[in-house]
């Protein structure tokens, strides 16, 4: 089996990517597709599934073009999504309506009429979180709200990554590291809670079976084959969360490891054994994609989508300057910021682009640039930013540590983890040692070895790991930086104290 290639599929929310790797971990080709995100009303934001797939079935059929991979060598396909995806399927199969991603906020009040009718305790109690509008639940129930005609259609609900295994194998799944979003999955059991589900008034029907999400689904049929190019009968794993998968590939499958995600959203997830249950209305709590594994997580909006957002509208220089050097953009404005002192000269930003998730969950907190002067320049708003988005990790990194974690160190993983001066910041700022994996193919490569196991081409997640996650870069805390960066947290969490009555 030593000459055979996993494929690891990842539903982003900027990019679909799709990495083959050989069993040592390498990749061997990817390519990825961007898809688009609409905003049709105040607080909905949506993506088209279908275009997921269409990008994926590009990818796949782009590397195949190529002609350096047999795709006969593929033995298994791994999946990983985006979370909190509500994907109405009718009883063809089809998909009925665009879905509304973590981002939409549009269920808030169905939130508020839930915590009258049910009380927040009982489900909490259930589901290990607190109440949120962007969870799928909530978003479920807003469609059968509001646009009845389609969920009166609606044969069964997938996320994100269940939506491209039945894509691939005409089978529907739920794995349990994306069902928390559900609310009515019990968090210790690992099973549906039918009684709270009665309260919801849902039929179970909606929703599909739980398979593990090292379970083969299904396998690569004609249909997919021939809009994908794959051959027919590779199998197929359920799957799971992106943040979950990219704790895999970052090599967080032991207990106290803790994951610190760097791709579009950012934060932070923690490794738990299952008897080791934890759980805090202020963070998130997911099934890893490890049997009997819990993660303790952090989700906030700022992550690398901030240095996105910097870089289409505030940094053309820089944009230049990368097609003149043939250089990467952000690292022309990692060399524009890193002239700014750390604390970017008392400029402090809220990383609160799209509403914000833990710890403060608040849909409607606005991203903010406190501390502006005629002093001030392109590069205090790059590094600012990216304090910021480090403060936003700190912030649920404490809350962890209050619910008695043991926080040492930090894997890093995502787009944001290939620059020197981010992570540095991060390290700086939360006082914590980072090492870097292979970042940009954490996801993908944690979604492979998923598919890995189920075919035995590992003998344990252990063994996975050994063969496939390497350590490139540690970063240690600079103590220099402590007293600056203690400051400006301090001040961050001010800012937004004095300033969240205004948000509402």
């Amino acid at each position: 089996m030593a000459d055979k290639l996993l494929l690891g599929i990842d539903v982003g929310t900027s990019s679909c990517k799709v990495t083959i790797f050989n069993l040592k971990g390498e990749v061997v080709a990817q390519e990825s597709s961007d898809h688009k995100t609409y905003y049709p009303h105040d607080g909905w934001v949506e993506q088209d599934p279908m275009e997921w797939w269409d990008g994926i079935c590009r990818s796949i059929k782009k590397i195949k073009s190529n002609g350096n991979i047999n795709f006969n060598d593929i033995a298994g396909i791994g999946l990983d999504g985006q979370s909190w995806s509500a994907i109405p399927i009718d009883k063809n199969g089809n998909v009925l309506d665009r879905t509304p991603i973590w981002m939409d906020t549009r269920a808030s009040k169905i939130c508020d009429d839930l915590v009258q009718q049910i009380g927040k305790k009982e489900i909490f109690d259930i589901s290990g979180n607190d109440l949120h509008p962007t969870y799928s639940l909530p978003k479920i129930l807003w469609l059968k709200e509001n646009k009845s005609d389609i969920f009166n259609k609606t044969v069964k609900f997938l996320q994100s990554n269940s939506f491209i295994g039945y894509k691939l194998t005409g089978v529907m799944s739920q794995d349990p590291s994306q069902a928390y979003g559900l609310y009515f999955y019990n968090m210790r059991t690992g099973k549906y809670d039918l009684d709270l589900l009665k309260k919801f008034k849902l039929s179970i029907d909606l929703f599909p079976e739980i398979m593990n999400c090292d379970q083969v689904i299904g396998v690569i049929n004609s249909e997919s084959s021939e809009e994908t190019g794959l051959p027919i009968g590779i199998p197929v794993v359920a799957g799971g969360l992106d943040a979950a998968c990219g704790a895999l590939g970052a090599g967080v499958i032991s207990s106290g490891q803790t994951q610190e995600q760097g791709g579009q959203s950012g934060g932070m997830s923690l490794c738990l054994n299952e008897d080791e249950y934890k759980s805090d209305p202020r963070l998130i709590l997911s099934r890893h994609v490890i049997p009997n594994k819990l993660l303790l997580q952090g989700g906030t909006v700022g992550g690398a989508g901030v240095a996105r957002w910097l870089l289409k509208n505030f940094c053309k220089e820089e944009q230049l300057e990368s097609e003149k050097n043939d250089s990467n953009p952000f690292h022309e404005m990692d060399i524009t910021a890193v002239k700014t002192k750390p604390g970017a000269d008392g400029l402090i930003f809220l990383p609160y682009m799209s509403g914000e998730r833990s710890p403060i969950w608040n849909a409607k907190a606005k991203g903010i640039y406190y501390g502006l002067d005629f002093s001030k320049t392109r590069g205090h708003l790059i590094r600012a930013s990216y304090e910021g988005v480090a403060y936003s990790l700190e912030h649920n990194l404490k809350i962890a540590e209050e619910s008695s974690a043991n926080i040492q160190e930090l894997y890093a993983m995502g787009g944001a983890a290939n620059s020197v001066f981010w992570t540095q910041i991060k390290a700086d700022v939360t006082g914590k040692r980072i090492l870097v994996p292979s970042s940009d193919t954490a996801t993908t490569l944690g979604a492979a070895i998923l598919a890995g196991i189920a075919i035995g081409a590992y003998s344990s997640y252990e063994d996975a790991i050994n063969k496939t996650v390497e350590i490139k870069k540690i970063y240690e805390p600079n103590p220099d930086n402590k007293a600056t960066y203690k400051k400006g947290f301090e001040k961050y969490l001010q800012i937004y104290d004095n300033l969240k009555i205004l948000m509402k």
